[in-house]
């Protein structure tokens, strides 16, 4: 039995003896949490369902809610509470779900309260700060028979599902490896001072459980991306959609080797996290490589963010091509055979909802996200670390390197979403 096929099992078999699904008559309730631009699209996204009902909205940014709240109210025809405090919709028996969109920070703290609460959660990609998180989050799914699904969107769409099937097929012979890029242009943030905390902002609910810095702009909305205290850099921001497609393509688990390289070497801002990466990972008799590079406007074969799989016989590459999601298929001369660009959209929010009724195992369910994440983690340690490592996958640690072994953690600050498991 694969460890898809296991999931699947367990949470059906768990489901069973704490069944919590809702009643198909009714609507699913659902709180927001995070809505500046991702949790606006989500929560629009949502609410276009005709069984899902959004109960609140809740951001630390008093500024945002207003917007989304008319976004969600113009397609569901319903204006839902606006909250800056998460607590309050965990605590309301109503909910059925939380979707999590804060920053990377936010997203173990919330998931793993959240299970806890009783909740099933869609969270955003990468599902964790750090590795250790996203098996904390996977423990906390498990006590609490929780669905969790993982915002890596490909693994509901059509075309994609379509591409890693012709993968698996055998028609391109042996697949030995896969690449993944993300190669787009991303802003130069420049330099700003520590400043006041702008009116109707609660930084220090913002800041969570990771230490307390002074408010900066550039650390704030979408650039803290770009630093360590709580992002991922663009590896965990956009390479992980890619990685995860590459490894679900060579049916890959965690790799027990990673090589390369990752630094700044265009922008001279204020990121402290990689512009650009080259990194190998070691899956036993399969490769995954990842290039990262996000100062350049052009693509690379074509395609901004891709994924090309590799086998004796043909390659599949995966993309967007004038804007449209599909694959195209080339044989061993190189020519191209096939081109896919139905275009159809992911029925990811749809596959979540679904499962909240069935109880089965999502798309992206938890344990599968964490694992491509953690594929984004180790490649942000041989940055950080300059050094390659060697992956232990049972224990989750870093083989003989106490320094590299302490990106796998991070230090928090005494705060009420301090995950209960490292205090």
């Amino acid at each position: 039995m694969n460890r898809r096929n296991f999931v699947k099992s367990a949470i059906a078999a768990s489901a069973l003896i704490n069944r919590r699904a809702v009643a198909a008559s009714n609507k699913v309730n659902l709180a927001v949490i995070g809505v500046r631009s991702r949790g606006k699209s989500l929560a629009t996204g949502f609410a276009a369902l005709p069984d899902v009902n959004i109960a609140y909205l809740c951001d630390v940014d008093e500024r945002t809610l207003g917007a989304a709240a008319q976004a969600v109210e113009q397609r569901a025809g319903k204006r839902p509470q606006l909250i800056g405090d998460l607590r309050r919709a965990l605590d309301d028996k109503a909910i059925d779900a939380v979707v999590i969109a804060a920053p990377d920070h936010w997203h173990a703290p919330a998931t793993i309260l959240a299970c806890d609460a009783g909740k099933d959660v869609y969270v955003e990609k990468p599902c964790s700060h750090n590795l250790r998180e996203g098996r904390l989050m996977i423990e906390a799914a498990r006590r609490n028979k929780r669905i969790v699904q993982h915002g890596t969107q490909a693994r509901s769409r059509p075309s994609a599902q379509r591409a890693i099937a012709y993968v698996q097929s055998g028609k391109i012979g042996k697949v030995l490896m896969a690449k993944a890029w993300d190669v787009q242009l991303r802003d130069d943030i420049g330099h700003k001072e520590d400043a006041p905390v702008p009116k109707g902002v609660d930084y220090d609910t913002w800041t969570g459980p990771a230490p307390m810095l002074p408010f900066n702009e550039n650390r704030f909305h979408y650039h803290w991306h770009w630093h360590w205290n709580y992002g991922t850099g663009d590896a965990g921001n956009d390479g992980v959609h890619q990685i995860d497609m590459a490894r679900w393509a060579l049916g890959v688990e965690s790799p027990a080797e990673v090589s390369g390289m990752g630094r700044k070497i265009f922008f001279q801002d204020d990121q402290q996290t990689p512009d650009t990466m080259n990194i190998t990972f070691n899956c036993g008799s399969k490769a995954l490589i990842f290039e990262m590079r996000i100062w350049n406007p052009y693509a690379m074969e074509g395609v901004d963010n891709g994924v090309a799989v590799y086998g004796s016989e043909g390659m599949v590459q995966i993309g967007r091509w004038a804007g449209k999601s599909g694959f195209k298929v080339f044989d061993r001369k190189g020519q191209e055979v096939l081109f896919d660009n139905a275009n159809e959209p992911d029925t990811h929010a749809r596959n979540f909802i679904d499962c909240i009724r069935s109880r089965q195992a999502p798309n992206a369910e938890i344990e599968l996200g964490h694992i491509s994440t953690t594929y984004a983690h180790l490649a942000n340690i041989v940055a950080r670390t300059g050094r390659n490592l060697k992956f232990d996958a049972k224990t989750e640690t870093i083989v003989g390197d106490a320094e590299a072994n302490r990106y796998l953690k991070r230090q928090y600050r005494k705060h009420w979403a301090t995950p209960r498991e490292v205090v």
